[in-house]
Order: structure tokens, then C-alpha cells, then sequence
């Protein structure tokens, strides 16, 4: 049989612990990644507040979130103090405090709870099974791929494949980018269309008026034929607002706060610039329409081909310069002008079968155009660019304000 002491753990670290000689201390960290200040920094700048929960000591909290740049004041609230704390009181915490120390999974899911309250939009990671809660309730949850439990990951609305912070800062930056494009892409076909559908409807209603009919026909006069609409909408704006999809990403993107989630895909703002843009292209259409007829829009008689045609180019060039002005709302269009290949490859294409529809016989019977003289050209050209101009104008009357602001 063993002796009594056998198992007096107690007594034998005693004798253990004897005529010992000490040689050094070895304190260890687990350190931060490097690439996570800087996606930090990163955050912070975009509008976004980090914040750590985590199960270490208070101290080490705080040193850490302080070294990242989460939390300058060296403040951290515990658990304990989370166990005490009233959901009046933490409604007041969360919006000051960035660091939260010795938590447990109910605790985390107050805190995301506390912080939807105050109207904040949450994003949570999270790897344990204990997490799951506190993933499921915020309003993204992102679960570790690596080191994250398959518990976690079902509850999570995504997951990080690397386990790296700054990947998540990557996603938003891409994420507000494709939105971004989205707007492009809607600023562009929008403004093009209302400005084709203000053109047609204001240049039939002022024939009809005025009674200008077709030579002969007895018909109403319309500014453009409908295979040179068709033209215009399925090919030579096509390409343009194609490419416009995949815009690089703006400069000052990661710079700006996030949008309101009451705001729409388009502002109020946008629809502004959407209808002056179309109204500048009717305008400009009917005005180049009425100066190539023979005796203009109210006498006018005589062949109508070169005044369709020059109205049809027009309009043409006044959606490849409004493709310019598409690529911001507040930015000029002659910022990062040569960044986007794909669209100057677009606009050159458009071009081309452009002047393929007015020079090529065949076409020439299809679309009902007529040959265009260089000065002819240069008179659409120019007309067409004033949408780029007055556009410019009224952008830099917003930036303007917004520096007042």
C-alpha cells in the first residue's frame, strides 16, 4: 500500500522549492500583426470603430488597444463591471468605451446588443461556439475560417479565410467600391436616357405646335428615328456603361464616413445631377436639330436627313461626355481622367461604329443618315461638351460648399 504522503503534493513542492538560484525572468507576449495598426488607421479614417473584447487581463487590454490606436485613454472595462452595469448605464459605456477585458460570451452579446441600440451598424468576429449568440445578433457576423469552430461559421453572415483584421478593412474598402460603381453605372444610363426621352418628347410636342410635318408625309417631324434611339441605347451607350462597372476604386474612398442606411442606392442629390444632365442633352439636341434644318425647327422644309443626323451625332457625343462626368457626383471628371483603360477603349469603340452608322452606304440606308463635313462634327462636338462644362460648374459649387460646411 502507499504511505499517507504519498500524495502531499504541498510538502514535497516545499522541499522542491529549496536552495534554488535565480538565473532570470522570461515574460512572453503574443504581439499584434504588423499589418494591423495600419488596417486600424485604416478604419478609423473610413469612419469605422474598432473595438476590442477580449478575455485578458484589463492591463494587457488596454496596452494592446493602445499600441493598434483603438483606444488612446487606457481605459478598460471588465467583465465584473459588465455584471454590475444596468442597460441604461452600458447604453452610455458603449459609445465612449473601445475596450472590454475578462468577458465571456453573454457579455459580448450585451455589447452588440447595446450598440444596435444606439444605432450603430455591428460587425462581430468571433471563432468559438460561445460566440455564436453574439454573431447571430449583430448585423454582420464574421467568423475566423481558421482557427473558427463550424458552430461559429454557421452562425456568421461570412467568414475570414485568414483570420487577418485587415482583410476585413480590404472588404469594405472593395465592398464601397462596388457600390460605387453601381451609382456610375445608374448616374450614366439614367441621365442618358431622361435626356433621349426628354429630346424626343419636347421635339414632338414643339413640332407638333409649331406644325412642322415631314416633307410631304404629312407626319409630325421627330428628332430622331427609332433605330437611331435603338442605336444609341443598345450600342454606343452599351460599352460605356459597361466599363464604368468596373471603375477603379476612388482615391479618397477609405476617407469618407458611411452612409446612412436610410440612404437609397440614388440621392436626392443624384436625381438633381441625373435631370439637369438630361435636360443640358435635350436642349443641346434640339438646338443643333433646329440650326441644321433648312428655316429651322418653325419654318423648316426641305430634306430632313442632315438635320436627323447631325441631331442623332449630337446626341451621341453628349453621352460619351456625360460618361466623364458619370464617374462622380462630387469629384471633377478630369481627375484620375486615364485610370479606367476599358472605358477609353469603350468611348473609342462607340466612336468608331459611329461613324460607321454615317459613312457606310448600307448604313447610311439602314439608320436614314447622311455624310457629316469635319466642321459638322466639330459643331456637335462642341455643343455636346457643354454637359461636360456645366456639370464641371456645378460640382465645383458642391465641393465649395461642403468646405464651408
Amino acid at each position: 500500500s502507499l504511505p499517507k504522503d504519498a500524495f502531499n503534493h504541498e510538502e514535497a513542492d516545499e522541499r522542491v522549492e529549496q536552495e534554488l538560484v535565480f538565473l532570470g525572468l522570461i515574460g512572453m507576449i503574443d504581439p499584434p500583426r504588423e499589418e494591423a495598426k495600419n488596417a486600424v488607421a485604416r478604419a478609423k479614417g473610413a469612419g469605422i470603430r474598432p473595438i476590442m473584447i477580449t478575455g485578458d487581463h484589463p492591463k494587457t487590454a488596454a496596452v494592446i488597444a493602445e499600441e493598434l490606436g483603438i483606444a488612446e485613454n487606457g481605459r478598460a472595462v471588465t467583465g465584473a463591471e459588465l455584471e454590475k452595469m444596468p442597460e441604461e448605464m452600458l447604453d452610455r459605456t458603449v459609445k465612449d468605451v473601445s475596450v472590454y477585458a475578462r468577458v465571456n460570451p453573454e457579455h459580448k452579446l450585451r455589447i452588440v446588443r447595446a450598440l444596435r441600440r444606439d444605432g450603430a451598424t455591428v460587425a462581430m468576429t468571433g471563432d468559438g461556439v460561445n460566440d455564436a449568440p453574439a454573431l447571430k445578433t449583430a448585423d454582420i457576423g464574421v467568423a475566423m475560417g481558421i482557427t473558427g469552430t463550424d458552430v461559429s461559421k454557421e452562425a456568421a453572415d461570412m467568414v475570414l479565410a485568414d483570420d487577418n483584421f485587415a482583410t476585413i478593412v480590404a472588404a469594405v474598402e472593395e465592398g464601397r467600391a462596388i457600390f460605387a460603381n453601381i451609382r456610375k453605372f445608374l448616374r450614366y444610363l439614367l441621365s442618358s436616357n431622361i435626356g433621349e426621352v426628354m429630346t424626343m418628347f419636347f421635339g414632338v410636342l414643339l413640332a407638333s405646335v409649331i406644325g412642322l410635318t415631314a416633307e410631304g408625309a404629312g407626319a409630325v417631324v421627330l428628332p430622331l428615328l427609332a433605330t437611331q434611339i435603338l442605336w444609341i441605347n443598345l450600342v454606343t451607350d452599351g460599352a460605356p456603361a459597361l466599363a464604368l462597372g468596373v471603375d477603379p476604386a476612388d482615391a479618397g474612398l477609405m476617407n469618407v464616413p458611411p452612409r446612412s442606411r436610410a440612404e437609397g442606392v440614388i440621392t436626392r442629390h443624384m436625381w438633381f445631377g441625373i435631370f439637369f444632365v438630361g435636360v443640358i442633352m435635350a436642349v443641346g439636341t434640339l438646338l443643333v436639330l433646329d440650326a441644321s434644318l433648312p428655316g429651322g425647327l418653325i419654318a423648316g422644309a426641305g430634306p430632313l436627313g442632315y438635320g436627323q443626323t447631325m441631331a442623332f451625332t449630337t446626341l451621341m457625343l453628349f453621352q460619351i461626355f456625360n460618361v466623364f462626368n458619370a464617374r462622380s457626383d462630387e469629384r471633377s471628371a478630369f481627375a484620375g481622367l486615364f485610370s479606367n483603360k476599358l472605358l477609353w477603349g469603350a468611348v473609342l469603340l462607340s466612336l468608331v461604329l459611329q461613324v460607321a452608322v454615317i459613312y457606310t452606304p448600307f448604313l447610311q440606308k439602314t439608320f436614314s443618315t447622311v455624310s457629316l463635313s469635319l466642321d459638322d462634327w466639330l459643331r456637335c462636338a462642341a455643343v455636346a461638351s457643354s454637359v461636360l462644362w456645366l456639370r464641371e460648374l456645378g460640382k465645383l459649387v458642391t465641393r465649395a460648399k461642403d468646405r464651408v460646411r
